[in-house]
């Protein structure tokens, strides 16, 4: 069953993105180096350091599947139906989907809580995995116990409010494993499995 895992990037305080939703320079590092990882997006091609270009480049080939939340997927109008990994989109929404989703939205699939979201995803992820791509339902995700893997890319920044990556934790501490760590141009990256 495919692994799921979470990614974003994170400012040295804890956050994904301002007030208003705007990642600010959380990003810069996606195009800050020499070394040419391509993504799904014919207009976008992402230009990162020696360092980072492996781990992303596993990050976008190895993912089957995307789970986001309703408020990403609205303000991103649904990757235009091709996220940057080029994985089908699960979102998780408590209102209907748009009208034309359908047409807009094929490859899109819309769940009606997170535990559906993450199991559709699985199935459509297969032999790859599973990557959740908002803050919320990854807060969900780890109260419920669905998280294999949590994946930083941490920026020297520090936002002093804004959207947290980590929210409240129900019931015990979630412990993780010892890190991999990356060291890259302008971005930590770290990768903690769940102990189980």
């Amino acid at each position: 069953m495919a692994k799921v895992l979470t990614h974003m990037c994170m400012s040295l305080d804890g956050f994904v993105a301002q007030p208003d939703d705007n990642p600010a320079e959380l990003f810069d590092w996606y195009w800050g180096g020499d070394v040419v990882v391509p993504s799904a997006q014919e207009d976008m091609t992402f230009k990162v350091d020696p360092a980072s270009a492996p781990m992303l480049q596993e990050l976008t080939s190895g993912c089957g599947a995307i789970v986001a939340g309703r408020r990403l997927f609205d303000i991103t109008d649904g990757w235009g139906d091709n996220h940057p990994a080029g994985a089908p989109v699960v979102v998780v929404t408590h209102r209907p989907p748009p009208e034309d989703a359908g047409e807009r939205f094929p490859r899109t699939t819309f769940a009606g809580s997170v535990e559906e979201a993450i199991a559709t995803a699985k199935e459509i992820a297969g032999d790859k995995f599973v990557t959740i791509a908002s803050a919320d339902i990854l807060q969900q995700a780890l109260n419920l116990g669905l998280v294999d893997e949590v994946c930083i890319s941490q920026v020297p920044v520090l936002f002093g409010s804004g959207i947290r990556y980590f929210g409240d934790l129900v019931g015990d501490h979630v412990m993780l494993e010892d890190p991999a760590v990356v060291e890259g141009a302008r971005a930590l990256h770290l990768r903690y499995p769940v102990r189980r």
